[in-house]
């Protein structure tokens, strides 16, 4: 099964880490808007793409064999102390290199996959950095929107995002280009997620560059939306399940969604979020998908068996024509 996950940070990484259980056909496609932080100093500094939410990606695709998971330990390790290398992760800095090594942040995350021994490919959803703009209400007594720029301020605001915008950084009039090999991906696989993860700067995002967005309706692969758990300070907070789906709709009216995943015990009216699923062509399918022991974070595993649930097949290892092929749903 070819895989596709769309989104960024934690979000993405929960998703690759269930995907893994289930196909090692996996490709990675993550955002890279990203301002804060570790990303944001490399971005501003040396004007390369955001390198964080890529590494994250990186890390959740690790294999276990030939010392991956060291090498995935290593990639997430952040330096402390006080000097200019602080609050730096060894894996931004070595993605960094890459690409100024290389010149093509495609082929310098493959080497970086090969490094890790990835299960699957991670790409990024432009080639270029790209900034987020925000429409915010309620940040004003005149009730007029404020336009704030840049994913931190977006993610961080004490008023309501009500609509998001993604434009290059390097080319601020015209609009993001999608990266090639992100758009193949999308049109050639058989199964495609969006979410979890920070809904105005993670998800969303990747149906705002035009080439991306089109391949997300054009293609022939199952659609699959996770949904959040909690809904996110500052981006999302009231949000109930269902308004995660609207926001979706109003920024792709053309897109169709084959199913929804959601945490049962996260949808306090069911009926809603079936409606609201039902308005993108899609079913809910609520299940126990939380870690019991870590709020605000899907359990791989339950995960993994929800989405073969939702996808409402069984994985085998026999094709359509009977014969033994490497990884085959029927």
């Amino acid at each position: 099964m070819r895989a596709v996950a769309l989104g960024g940070g934690h979000g993405l990484h929960a998703t690759l880490t269930a995907l893994r259980r289930i196909t090692a056909d996996v490709t990675a496609v993550v955002t890279v808007a990203d301002d804060g932080g570790s990303s944001g100093r490399l971005r501003r500094e040396l004007g390369l793409l955001p390198p964080g939410d890529l590494r994250q990606a990186l890390a959740a695709l690790a294999s276990a064999d030939d010392g991956g998971t060291l090498w995935a330990e290593v990639f997430q390790h952040r330096f402390g102390g006080s000097g200019a290398l602080t609050g730096h992760a060894v894996g931004n800095l070595l993605l960094a290199g890459l690409f100024e090594v290389l010149g093509d942040p495609v082929a310098a995350l493959d080497e970086a996959a090969r490094l890790l021994g990835a299960s699957g490919r991670v790409l990024p959803m432009s080639t270029e950095p790209l900034e987020i703009e925000g429409e915010v209400s309620g940040l004003s007594n005149d009730g007029e929107l404020r336009t704030i720029r840049g994913q931190v301020a977006v993610a961080s605001t004490p008023g309501r995002v009500e609509r998001i915008e993604l434009r290059s950084s390097r080319r601020p009039e015209g609009a993001p280009t999608a990266c090639p090999q992100a758009v193949a991906a999308v049109l050639g696989a058989d199964v495609v997620f969006l979410g979890p993860g920070s809904w105005f700067t993670s998800v969303l995002p990747h149906l705002l560059v035009p080439e991306l967005h089109d391949a997300l309706v054009r293609t022939e692969a199952t659609k699959v939306v996770i949904l959040n758990l909690v809904p996110q300070p500052g981006e999302t907070p009231g949000f109930s399940p269902e308004r995660h789906l609207d926001v979706l709709c109003q920024h792709a009216p053309a897109l169709r969604v084959d199913a929804v995943i959601a945490d049962r015990s996260s949808v306090p009216t069911p009926a809603r979020l079936r409606d609201a699923a039902a308005e993108l062509g899609a079913r809910a399918l609520l299940a126990d998908v939380a870690d019991p022991n870590v709020v605000g974070l899907h359990d791989p595993d339950a995960l993994a068996d929800c989405v073969r649930e939702a996808l409402g097949r069984r994985w085998n290892a026999t094709g359509r024509d009977g014969e033994q092929q490497e990884g085959t749903w029927r």
